[in-house]
């Protein structure tokens, strides 16, 4: 099997060698983590749902991470093309027409799509465009990237829950200034269900090269924090890829244990990749193990062999993504530069999450209630939400036990809440839940997001479950109405 070649020299990809950090809080606790293995496994099939396309649906100009530094494109107007005739202006990779956003996958002419030497194509690009690589205006840029499938649901109910997921998306990226990329065709014909999101992932780096993060959620995957903000200054400074997952179910444990790593030790619903040639090649590989290549069922046997637990000789993304940071023969690199996140909830397990939601929220108004909270409760207008939310974080921190952005420990909100094996389109949710307490779990996890986003409004739900909604009091929460 074909590796991937060495990324070329990169101006602002992570590069430098660094040992996998360890996390001294890792909050995957063995009972709650045999429950989400469990979930993850479902979570192979739910991610069915997923199919994509090219439309965009763009946010307003972008917020950083740290809510304290504004980050923007120049205007058009800053550009240096600006005033020329359309297609004036410096020639960009965009002009060579062997260029293509397909996936490049090993056999006939699908090895020409891969792209080489992005990093300085990409550098060219910005400062053609009046952008300097590496800039604050550059590294905290992100585009979401998510999606469902082209045609209608086959479950009742489950357009309309894609549309409500869709919503909450909306939400949280117009609080953040990230933009939305939504798509509802196959990009690549062949991968469907789980594998779609390889090539659309791969086509939003070449699309976007103004952004330094491309960040994919799963269709079924929630916003349930509104506050919180990627740490991507803090924390993925030093890496290329962020998925949830743990270290020792990926990497099989110490040196010489000889434990074969699992095929549910991470979950590829909820990853960020940063915008680099070490991306795209790790994209081409992963997308060498997917239906679009000849060896697809040479690799499914040997993702069954390789990783415990896998029931089956198919090959899916997140058993290769596994493989490919623990068995390929280049997994040093992808390792090195990847960070299986565990400390906070990138992305939950609903069913450890749904039923804790009211004391969250129950928390989260008491510290609201105290004098500190004065100031948090005046009302605002919803483009001052990032600094509103930065002091919410700060009042809650040692007045509610938790990380930020949640975990199994804690009542903080969690960040992500993932209803991995629920299937709403599908209609048809994984044997160990009922579909009544999948619909029960993503209807009051959208209520209490949406409750976040509504305040701002003035409005709230009038119950978990309820679709109704009232005014708030003014003073909320202190008063009461």
């Amino acid at each position: 099997m074909a590796a991937a070649t060495a990324s070329e020299p990169a101006p602002f990809c992570v590069k430098a060698a660094a040992p996998r950090p360890q996390h001294g809080h890792n909050l995957a606790l063995p009972a709650g983590r045999v429950r989400e293995a469990a979930a993850f496994a479902a979570g192979a099939v739910a991610a069915a749902l997923v199919l994509l396309s090219s439309a965009s649906l763009l946010a307003p100009a972008p917020a950083p991470a740290d809510p304290t530094i504004v980050v923007s494109l120049p205007s058009p107007a800053a550009s240096p093309a600006a005033g020329a005739a359309v297609g004036a202006g410096p020639r960009t990779f965009y002009d060579d027409p062997a260029l293509s956003y397909s996936v490049s996958v090993s056999g006939g002419r699908r090895q020409r799509h891969r792209v080489t030497g992005w990093d300085a194509k990409r550098a060219a690009w910005l400062r053609s465009r009046g952008l300097r690589p590496g800039s604050a205006a550059v590294a905290g840029r992100v585009v979401m990237v998510s999606g469902s499938q082209p045609e209608p649901c086959a479950g009742a109910g489950g357009d309309h829950a894609l549309l409500r997921f869709l919503k909450n998306k909306l939400d949280y990226c117009r609080l953040h200034g990230i933009e939305l990329v939504y798509n509802t065709a196959l990009l690549e014909p062949s991968m469907v269900a789980y594998w779609a999101k390889v090539p659309a992932v791969r086509a939003a780096m070449l699309a976007h090269p103004e952004a330094e993060w491309v960040w994919w959620v799963d269709a079924d995957a929630v916003f349930t924090d509104m506050d919180f903000a990627l740490p991507l200054r803090d924390r993925y400074s030093g890496h290329n890829l962020v998925v949830y997952g743990w270290e020792r179910e990926v990497y099989g444990g110490e040196e010489g244990e000889g434990r074969r790593p699992s095929w549910v030790g991470l979950n590829a619903g909820v990853f960020l990749i940063r915008n680099c040639q070490w991306s795209l090649d790790l994209m081409d590989a992963w997308a060498r193990m997917g239906p679009a290549s000849p060896e697809y069922a040479a690799w499914g046997r040997t993702l069954r062999d390789e990783l415990e637990g896998k029931p089956d000789a198919e090959s899916d993304d997140q058993s290769a993504l596994v493989y490919l940071l623990a068995r390929h023969p280049e997994r040093e690199r992808w390792r090195n530069r990847t960070l299986l996140e565990s400390g906070y909830y990138f992305q939950g397990y609903w069913a450890e999450i749904v039923g804790r939601l009211d004391g969250v929220a129950a928390r989260y108004e008491a510290v609201e209630r105290g004098g500190a909270g004065a100031g948090l409760r005046r009302r605002h207008a919803e483009r001052e939400h990032p600094r509103y939310a930065a002091a919410r974080n700060a009042a809650v921190k040692g007045a509610v036990p938790g990380p930020d952005g949640g975990g199994q420990k804690g009542w903080r909100r969690p960040f992500v809440t993932h209803f991995t094996g629920c299937q709403p389109c599908g209609g048809r949710p994984n044997r160990a839940y009922t579909r009544r307490r999948c619909d029960e779990g993503i209807r009051r996890a959208l209520a209490f997001a949406d409750d976040q986003v509504l305040r701002a409004y003035g409005f709230r739900h009038d119950a978990p479950l309820s679709d109704s909604v009232s005014p708030l009091p003014f003073d909320y929460p202190a008063a009461r109405g």
